[in-house]
């Protein structure tokens, strides 16, 4: 075409009209056929083109085209939009909360006009457009929407979108949108489920009636968590699973020792003890479970109970012990499994049989978000050395923390939010719907037995009455108790479901809720009240007066030398770090003349010896396989490719598995799971190390309320062996003292023993005697003051082969260096630990004559060794006073644990002195200078006659 835009558009102006119409028709023609037309129409065809207003015309039906379609994919690319927000958003709007004001909260992500659709645009859009795998019956956009806001927004719900494994996150996503994630039970199954209500709810009801006023922590409001368990039990036992290991705080835990592990009503009845004059006495079978000696308020028991799994075998449910320091025992229940499904009776790591055992943990929502040790303790979950293939969490979720409204309890939207950092998937369901809770285990169970991982179902519902019995919630929760007051509960609701189904009959209810009132009746009224006066405390059992000398740990030079040799072998083309294995070599001749063998030796010959005695060991602590102050190297690296070895797995008589680990950087968690295995394993020797001694702090619950006093409350033995670096050498407040006072100021009843060992021979001894005690009634903790960086490795520390393979270990040890002189003392030294080296190296380097001095090294200071000070006192003819020395603070250390046995055994003109730091807030100083100046005067006092410290005379 010659001519350009602008004068076409001029030329095809001069048409009007009719004139305009007939070019229209004669250039349909010409498109068609050129010929077809007249010459001269032809050739302004030809050089014009189409008339102007054609063009324009067909740009505007294009323009329309475009915009269809342009508007046609946004709607498209919207309703996909709107599908993944079901998904991943359905729960913000599920009906997961049976009562209180967070029932209606909403959120505009998932409704039509956020995305600009319509339910026309929706029915517009063909469901495999949208959902690839949509179900038959499910045809268009808008039945993919409903269909998904049925699965993902009812009274179950799901967030799995931050689990990054794709093949979890796919079965999980099939499962629920194949419609095979509820769980479909028969009439029948539905009718148990309703008992099963009906029995807690009545249980819980008679007490209300029957104990008015007390304590006991009611399930009512989650009722439904037993048949849920039952449930858990169910698919246990037909997987074979030889243990549910349960942990749970108070809410509900009466419920569940009733209904759950066969807890005799009338034992529960009778713990009630409604009389200071008399007591109710269970029957005779009730009364035959046993705890210990002091005993602990009724909610805080646990049980035991076995249910036959078919082939005579049988699963046995433990729900563990827990104080009120609700959480911490999650890690104790975990320990249990695991040491269930570890096989310790060959050399090596034990060997791990994920169907042993299964934990089943349920926490409170406060709780779960608030306390530190649930995180540290999901921390667990997938690594090696603790793994035990995935815990069950149930979290029993009643809206409050006591009084405390979620707003100020958590920053999160949910209690469950924490679990998704450690890639737990989570459930949420309403407690009002029991069809959908027992379909949440169901989850939560194949997702446990398929990849060997947590999971974690919020059970959320409400608390009928205050955080207990004795509390008033309409104080705090006015507005949300009288909606609570008006509520029916779950077995009500559920009855009026099956009846309406025709499942049950009219009035059938009320007959069951008749038959388990009658039923607790009977046997409240048929126990008899027992006069009990004035009652008295229990004492500790006899045999834990019994001596700890009893147990012979010496072993034969030529058996210790093959164990040592064993330790130095390597296996083949192994590549050891050179310089490490340069200081291990050493150890080839500490058995010769004149050599000794230091801290790190003597330990590994300890526990050498004891896998030689068919004794398994699991040892973990934070960095415990080399050793905080390198001097264990227990695990060796090859340096070509990186594999580990320990040489206590190439011992050639090791009769059973050395279990060692290094932890995460947690002390509760950690030593609450080590608790919790050598309670389930109490033929292993378990021990947990502190990095620091100081460490142990963040622990303190683990000691106070399970180690210290778990047998006297509960009846649970633990033998474990906890290792705490102490020792002052400058390094500060917080790297000074493991807290020796503390576990002093706890010890009673024979409860554990506390020891500061100055030599390998004495720890090689100890750590054999705590071996032997395992599984005996004798057994108890150790705890055990180990040496830091400047004595570990210390001459002094070492001993000769001799107090290897002679002797035992002795409670009391003569000061090293120094002539024993009885009859010239006037003084009596006694000290314990580090300090006392010190001394002796001060003494070494002093020409001063000692004749005047006994030193003594208390290395067992509890139980304290009263009868052999006092024989050796009686040997002191000339004694004028007892000096203890120590290098904490006097107001720390073991002074005022040892003050009022040593003023005991003083006689008349005989005084009692203690040499110390003076008494501080902080363990110790910061400035190493200061430091060195306040030990050194610690030690100078101690060897000079003149008078230091605070005297403290006998009258």
């Amino acid at each position: 075409m010659a001519e350009n835009g602008e004068s076409v558009q001029r030329f095809w102006q001069q048409f009007h009209g009719p004139n305009s119409g007939y070019l229209e028709q004669q250039y349909e023609l010409y498109k068609e056929d050129p010929e077809a037309i007249e010459p001269s129409i032809k050739e302004m065809f030809d050089n014009y083109g189409a008339p102007a207003w054609m063009n324009q015309q067909e740009t505007a039906e294009q323009a329309v085209s475009q915009t269809t379609l342009a508007s046609s994919v946004k709607k498209l690319t919207s309703a996909m939009q709107l599908v993944e927000a079901i998904r991943r958003y359905g729960h913000t709007e599920a009906d997961i909360y049976s009562i209180g004001g967070y029932k209606g909260s909403k959120t505009n992500l998932l409704e039509l006009k956020t995305y600009g659709l319509t339910e026309e645009d929706l029915k517009s859009i063909p469901a495999s457009w949208l959902w690839d795998k949509a179900p038959s019956d499910v045809e268009n956009g808008l039945d993919v929407v409903n269909r998904l806001r049925k699965y993902y927004t009812g009274t179950i719900t799901f967030e799995y979108d931050h689990v990054n494994n794709n093949e979890e996150r796919k079965w999980l996503f099939d499962l629920i949108e194949t419609g095979n994630a509820r769980l479909e039970l028969t009439d029948e199954q539905r009718k148990v489920v309703l008992e099963r209500l009906v029995d807690v709810q009545g249980f819980e009801h008679f007490l209300q009636k029957t104990f008015v006023g007390q304590k006991r922590f009611s399930i009512e409001g989650l009722e439904v968590m037993v048949p849920m368990i039952d449930r858990i039990v169910h698919y246990a036992a037909e997987d074979k699973i030889e243990n549910v290991m349960m942990g749970m705080a108070h809410r509900g835990r009466l419920a569940v020792l009733a209904n759950v592990l066969g807890k005799p009503y009338d034992k529960i009845f009778s713990e009630f003890n409604y009389s200071k004059e008399k007591e109710l006495m269970p029957s005779e079978g009730s009364a035959a479970i046993n705890y210990g000696w002091t005993g602990d308020v009724k909610y805080h028991y646990g049980a035991k109970k076995e249910v036959s799994n078919g082939d005579a075998l049988k699963t046995r449910i433990t729900l563990a012990h827990n104080p009120s320091h609700l959480e911490f025992v999650n890690p104790v229940v975990e320990g249990f499994a695991r040491a269930a499904q570890d096989d310790r009776s060959e050399k090596g790591y034990p060997k791990r049989d994920f169907n042993k055992a299964l934990a089943v943990l349920i926490h409170g929502d406060a709780a779960f978000i608030g306390e530190g040790v649930v995180a540290e303790t999901l921390n667990l979950s997938g690594l090696p050395g603790y793994n035990t293939g995935g815990a069950l969490h149930i979290i029993a979720n009643n809206l409050l923390g006591y009084t405390t409204d979620r707003e100020d309890g958590r920053s999160t939207r949910y209690a469950s939010d924490l679990a998704k950092g450690f890639e737990i998937p989570v459930i949420r369901v309403n407690a009002d719907d029991p069809i959908s809770c027992l379909s949440a285990i169901k989850i939560a169970y194949a997702y446990r037995k398929k990849f060997h991982k947590d999971f974690l179902i919020d059970l959320v519902g409400y608390r009928r009455y205050g955080h207990n019995e004795m509390d008033e919630p309409r104080t705090t929760q006015p507005k949300l108790y009288q909606e609570i007051d008006k509520h029916p509960s779950v077995a009500e609701l559920f009855a009026k479901t099956l009846e309406e189904r025709s499942i049950i009959e009219a009035g059938e209810f009320d007959k069951l809720k008749e038959n388990v009132d009658t039923k607790l009746s009977d046997i409240y009224k048929n126990m008899t009240e027992h006069d009990i006066g004035h009652p008295e405390a229990k004492l500790m059992p006899d045999v834990l007066l019994n001596g700890l000398d009893q147990f012979e740990t010496a072993i034969d030079l030529e058996t210790l030398r093959a164990l040592n040799k064993d330790l130095l072998k390597r296996p083949e083309g192994f590549s050891g770090f050179k310089k490490t294995e340069k200081i291990l070599k050493r150890r080839e001749k500490a058995l010769e003349e004149g050599n000794v063998a230091d801290w790190g030796t003597g330990e590994a010959w300890a526990y050498a010896s004891i896998l030689r005695d068919g004794i398994p060991i699991r040892l973990t602590g934070q960095d415990s396989e080399r050793g905080t102050f390198a001097h264990r190297h227990i695990v060796l690296h090859d340096t070509a490719t990186n594999e580990k070895y320990s040489p206590l797995h190439g011992l050639s008589d090791a009769k059973a598995s050395f279990d060692i680990r290094n932890s995460p950087l947690s002390e509760a968690a950690v030593l609450g799971y080590e608790y919790g295995y050598s309670v389930h394993s109490p033929n292993t020797l378990v021990i947990w190390e502190a990095q620091f001694g100081d460490f142990a702090n963040a622990g303190q619950v683990i000691f106070d309320q399970f180690i210290s006093s778990s047998r006297a409350k509960w009846g649970e033995k633990s033998n474990m062996v906890i290792l705490l670096p102490h020792g002052y050498e400058g390094q500060g407040p917080e790297h000074s003292s493991a807290r020796l006072e503390r576990f002093l100021q706890m010890a009673a009843e024979n409860n554990w023993i506390v020891a500061n060992v100055t030599s390998s021979a004495q720890l090689f001894h100890l750590l054999r005697r705590q071996a032997a005690l395992r599984g005996r009634e004798q057994a108890r903790p150790l705890i055990l003051m180990t040496p830091k960086s400047s004595l570990i490795r210390h001459p002094k520390m070492g001993s000769p082969a001799e107090e290897f393979t002679t002797g035992k270990f002795k409670t009391l040890r003569n000061q090293p260096g120094l002539e024993i002189t009885r009859e010239s003392a006037t003084r009596l030294l006694i000290g314990s630990g580090k300090i006392m080296v010190d001394i002796e190296e001060a003494m070494e380097n002093s020409e001063q004559n000692y004749e005047w001095l006994r030193a003594i090294r208390l290395e067992q200071i509890y139980p304290f060794p009263k009868k052999a000070l006092e024989e050796e006192l009686k040997q002191l003819p000339n004694l004028k006073e007892i000096v203890w020395v120590q290098e904490e603070p006097k107001n720390m250390g073991a002074w005022n644990f040892v003050d009022d046995y040593l003023r005991d055994l003083l006689q008349d003109g005989q005084k009692l002195r203690v040499i110390s730091r003076p008494s501080r807030s902080a363990p110790a100083g910061g400035i190493p200078s200061v430091h060195k100046t306040a030990q050194n005067k610690i030690i100078y006092q101690a060897l000079n006659t003149s008078e230091g410290g605070k005297s403290s005379a006998r009258n």
